[in-house]
């Protein structure tokens, strides 16, 4: 997959990708997840050539590292996994960290808490590929699965409506931000202290879901917020996404939630198991927009 000489050599934020490379973003993924059935014999096996991608994951995670390990090898590169111990900042300083890796790895998907790091880390090694994988600010290949989900299912994502309900989480934050570039209408319902940086929100969930082509929700108790728990559940109780809220939607509506869930919590049972859920082809598809987010940016 030939790299275009003005691709970004990044991806912290979805904000570092221009419309067409996006466009061009989801375009490979659909391509891609046609391919995967070919194997070996797919035009992409052998993108990164032996390539070697380390690893950097400071927060828990199960969909975002087995997509990304899965996502090297597909392509023909090499996943160097990084001990728990390789911590930013603590054990040794971010920059030195980062100047190390450079010297031996073609890319590093990183996986932290504070996207300042993340910036520091990526600033301090200009050879490097960096890949955000989740930081307390954003969550850009979350809201790059999702828009293929969208895209998947509606044919496009002109003109869509997205509704949100609950925490204004740092999904919310990128899911918004790429709207704005692709399209899309994100609508964000919450609580008075729980909006999202840079987000209109309203207090009634029915007023974002009414009419809504997608809605979508997400824990509302996130890594490091578990000393919140009473409160966060007492605060975003009506919030919760149900079959009485989801029926204000579209008729054709599908719901979305970037996993793991809390059924009884932000979302029901019924509805997360139920006939509208794309919360499962949503989880699959973090592996093929992460293959061909890797493509872009490191294609030869």
């Amino acid at each position: 997959m030939p790299r275009a000489t003005s691709a970004p050599r990044n991806f912290l934020s979805v904000l570092d990708l221009d419309p067409a490379d996006l466009d061009r973003c989801l375009q490979i993924s659909a391509r891609m997840k046609a391919d995967r059935s070919l194997g070996r014999e797919a035009p992409t096996a052998d993108v990164l050539g032996g390539r070697h991608v380390a690893m950097l994951f400071e927060k828990a995670s199960l969909r975002t590292w087995t997509t990304f390990a899965i996502a090297v090898r597909e392509l023909g590169g090499n996943v160097v996994a990084l001990l728990p111990d390789v911590s930013l900042g603590r054990r040794e300083a971010v920059a030195d960290v980062a100047r190390s890796l450079e010297r031996w790895v073609d890319a590093v998907i990183v996986r932290t808490f504070s996207h300042r790091v993340l910036e520091e880390f990526a600033a301090a090694a200009p050879r490097l590929h960096v890949v955000n994988a989740l930081t307390d600010d954003e969550h850009p290949c979350q809201a790059l699965a999702d828009a293929l989900t969208i895209r998947d299912r509606l044919g496009a994502l002109e003109g869509v409506r997205v509704a949100w309900v609950g925490d204004g989480s740092n999904v919310l934050v990128s899911l918004a931000e790429l709207g704005k570039l692709l399209g899309y209408e994100v609508v964000a319902a919450g609580p008075e202290g729980y909006e999202a940086r840079g987000v209109e929100t309203v207090r009634d969930p029915r007023e974002a879901v009414r009419g809504a082509d997608v809605v979508v929700t997400d824990t509302w108790i996130s890594m490091g917020q578990e000393h919140e728990r009473v409160k966060r559940l007492h605060d975003l109780e009506p919030y919760r996404l149900d079959r009485t809220l989801l029926s204000l939607a579209s008729p054709d509506a599908f719901v979305m939630h970037c996993l793991p869930a809390h059924p009884g919590e932000e979302i029901t049972a019924e509805v997360l198991y139920g006939p509208e859920s794309a919360i499962w082809d949503e989880a699959e598809n973090r592996l093929h927009v992460q293959k061909a987010l890797l493509a872009l940016l490191l294609g030869a």
